[in-house]
């Protein structure tokens, strides 16, 4: 019988956990977790008000309530006090399975970056989307002025609820105190701006046609910007996705100015290189115009513009970090790997495999994982003649229990999801993420969250 780890409860790793057990009738497969809660970016990253897109969890579910796959939250992985080492869940399993994501942004590098009120979008989305690790510095207070830098769907979705108000945010699962504080947010005016041209933008067009339909708020295109870009004339030889975001942008550049309160002014061919003080915090980016350079790039013009803003949120993409005890390419940023085996010194290492974004890159969108975690899972089995040739009779409960771990079961999760809607019942709300690991994990425990049932034939 084949056992499998499988470290990240995420997209990535649910995914694999359900490509092996439907392609192997007896793998036993536990899902491990840092967090008390599963589902990762989806809990965590999805925006509160893409309802929708945050019933996948419903999905996930199916998978992590398997009668041959266990959820253990709660279980660090790493050389620290209270982690468990790569080398100890090696010997655990027969196969280990490494989803961790990828767990920090690119940044900028230019002065002033670290100013006081300048942050990246990812602390900004785990602020409103009450991950335990978010801190809450006050991102919105005393702010007039936002600027997102970035024009992919992360930079949307910040854009987006900076401009929400309480009426459309109180719905949501969001945290008490961010609902508190976006609602008495005073920001009037979010500029997103990118470096390329809108023909080069990232996002979707569901995701941007989404900041039109945003109550009290005009969306504001320059149409002298968007002619800078030689497709922008004439669209119908792009990709569809960005055929219809350069229609969407044509359509907002020929509108009539409105008194909306809120205005999200969509800027293109604009490259940041500083920011500026006021004071002791963020006033201004400097950005210095840009051109096509021909070549699919763009070039600095040595003009140069500032834009006001007490608030700067970078989403300039996401990277991975290493995780002690696996090799690593700082270039890309991934785990060196053949079809999802990890590769020590050029050679597959056995029983070692990655799937999702510390595989390829944060690339894709969250469907992308599917074929990513099924090839990883295919080259697991293929290697399961090898893999079980180590001999594994233990419960790997048992001896994670002996050596003083608490991992937070399926029931343990129940009990959170109860707690929040309790939560939610008592503000006058529906369900409301609990916020912290203190309240995360007093919930987990206050119903026997250690007494993780054994999988069968254990």
């Amino acid at each position: 019988m084949l056992r499998v780890a499988v470290v990240g409860s995420g997209p990535s790793g649910v995914y694999t956990a359900q490509s092996l057990v439907q392609q192997d009738p007896e793998v036993r497969v536990d899902v491990l977790d840092r967090l008390p809660a599963p589902y990762g970016l989806v809990r965590y990253g999805v925006a509160p008000d893409h309802e929708k897109i945050k019933s996948l969890q419903q999905n996930l579910r199916t998978v992590l309530e398997h009668e041959r796959v266990r959820f253990l939250g709660g279980i660090r992985i790493g050389r620290g006090p209270g982690e468990l080492p790569v080398a100890r869940l090696r010997e655990l399993y027969h196969a280990v399975v490494y989803c961790v994501g990828a767990a920090t942004d690119r940044h900028l590098g230019i002065p002033g970056e670290e100013l006081p009120g300048s942050w990246s979008a990812t602390e900004f989305v785990s602020w409103y989307s009450a991950h335990p690790d978010a801190v809450d510095d006050g991102f919105v207070q005393g702010a007039r002025s936002a600027v997102v830098i970035g024009v992919g769907n992360v930079a949307v979705d910040v854009a987006r609820m900076l401009a929400r108000g309480p009426t459309e945010l109180s719905p949501t699962d969001m945290p008490q105190a961010a609902l508190t504080a976006l609602s008495a947010s005073r920001v009037t005016d979010i500029h997103m701006v990118g470096r390329r041209g809108p023909s080069q933008a990232r996002f979707t067009t569901k995701e941007l046609r989404e900041l039109g339909s945003l109550p009290d708020t005009r969306v504001v295109v320059d149409e002298a910007e968007l002619t800078v870009d030689p497709a922008y004339a004439d669209p119908s030889a792009l990709p569809a996705v960005q055929r219809r975001n350069v229609e969407a942008l044509r359509t907002w550049a020929a509108l009539p100015a409105t008194d909306a309160t809120r205005r999200i002014r969509l800027r293109f061919f604009r490259r940041p290189v500083e920011l500026l003080a006021a004071g002791d915090r963020v006033g201004a980016v400097r950005f210095e115009r840009t051109a096509p350079d021909g070549n699919g790039g763009v070039t600095g013009t040595g003009r140069y513009e500032d834009i006001e803003a007490q608030l700067v949120l970078r989403s300039v993409g996401y990277r991975g970090v290493p995780l002690d005890g696996l090799p690593f390419d700082e270039a890309l940023g991934t785990v060196p790997h053949l079809a999802g085996r990890v590769l020590r010194a050029g050679r597959p290492a056995v029983g070692e495999y990655v799937a999702g974004w510390i595989k390829r890159g944060p690339t894709g969108v969250i469907g992308t994982n599917r074929p990513c975690a099924k090839e990883t899972a295919t080259s697991l089995l293929a290697d399961a003649a090898v893999l079980v040739r180590r001999e594994r009779t233990e419960d790997p409960l048992t001896a994670l229990h002996a050596e003083g771990f608490r991992p937070v079961g399926w029931t343990g999760w129940q009990a959170i999801e109860r707690a929040e809607a309790e939560l939610g019942a008592t503000l006058g709300r529906s369900t409301v993420k609990l916020p912290d690991w203190e309240s995360l994990m007093a919930a987990a425990r206050a119903e026997g969250a250690s007494d993780v049932t054994p999988l069968p034939g254990a």
